[in-house]
């Protein structure tokens, strides 16, 4: 089941916290939503999930519209919001068959869907405690498990591995990737070994809109394409300095003395700036060529427009 937005806006009096974005995420993708702080990523998801209204777009999840048919599209999509909503004092597995009972399971079906939604999201040990026990790593396995306990057709999951410790976070992307086989999952976090371990796709936002949607490879073969270095001298020299040097891009300081030196594509600043070390009579400290990871590239795309 496909989902697709189109010029989705949301704004809260003057201030625009989505601003006419558009994508579509098709079944068995698994779609990455990065971006900083207050970029508009739980507000869109929101959206999505029927919790908030659009100021203005649309989203059609298997072709229904949100605003327009709720319930049929909130009947398709399991969704684990970013602060995992549960009642502390049931159990596990009296959770999860309120849960599956508000979407209509019963009986054989409702044990059923109980069973395999515990053994896929490893609660098994954990099904007769109470979920005030449990630790934070374990309660969100409970809300991937809520989200999943009807078998949707559409994945909303909104930091799912918040609060989980390294193996957990393996087990759920395991899980994540089982289930993504006949699903559509569109997620966001802030862990980037987590997208390049699990995205066929990429949707970066900042303030509002997407400056970045394309397939992982391709992101990192484009971006690559401009070389990074690490530079680090004995004293702190003004950044306007250091901008004005031909064929950098983007100065991203690091610490007082430390920069990062993005150059435009196909450019090697090497040369350039042992000249400007040279003519400036600095005391180098260190200079490396920066790989290319999804964190340099999301810090670039996050911080162009204030370079």
């Amino acid at each position: 089941m496909s989902l697709d937005i189109h010029q989705l806006t949301k704004t809260y009096g003057q201030q625009k916290a989505v601003d006419d974005v558009s994508f579509s995420v098709k079944e068995g993708e698994i779609v990455g939503f990065l971006g900083p702080n207050g970029a508009g990523k739980s507000t869109t998801m929101k959206i999505i999930t029927g919790y908030l209204p659009p100021t203005a777009g649309t989203v059609l999840v298997g072709g229904v519209d949100v605003t327009q048919n709720p319930i049929r599209v909130k009947q398709n999509i399991g969704y684990l919001p970013e602060h995992n909503p549960l009642y502390l004092d049931l159990y596990v597995h009296e959770y999860l068959e309120f849960v599956g009972k508000t979407y209509e399971l019963r009986g054989a079906d409702l044990r059923g869907r109980i069973r395999e939604t515990i053994a896929l999201c490893g609660l098994a040990r954990e099904q007769n405690k109470k979920l005030e026990s449990l630790s934070k790593g374990y309660r969100q396995r409970v809300g991937l498990a809520q989200a999943l306990i009807h078998d949707p057709a559409v994945l909303i999951l909104d930091e799912p591995t918040t609060g989980l410790d390294p193996n957990q976070i393996i087990e759920i992307r395991n899980v994540i990737k089982e289930i993504s086989k006949n699903k559509t999952v569109l997620f966001s976090t802030h862990i980037m070994q987590e997208v390049q371990a699990l995205c066929h796709r990429v949707i970066v936002i900042n303030k509002g809109r997407i400056v970045a949607d394309d397939s992982l490879d391709t992101l990192l073969r484009q971006r690559s394409q401009g070389n990074a270095l690490v530079v680090e001298w004995k004293e702190e020299i003004p950044l306007e300095l250091v901008r004005a040097i031909p064929g950098v891009e983007m100065v991203e300081p690091l610490s007082g003395t430390r920069i990062r030196i993005i150059s435009d594509a196909g450019v090697d600043l090497r040369n350039e700036v042992f000249q400007f070390i040279a003519a400036n009579k600095l005391s180098l400290i260190e200079l490396k060529a920066e790989e290319t990871t999804m964190e340099n590239i999301f810090k670039e795309l996050t911080m162009e427009e204030g370079k």
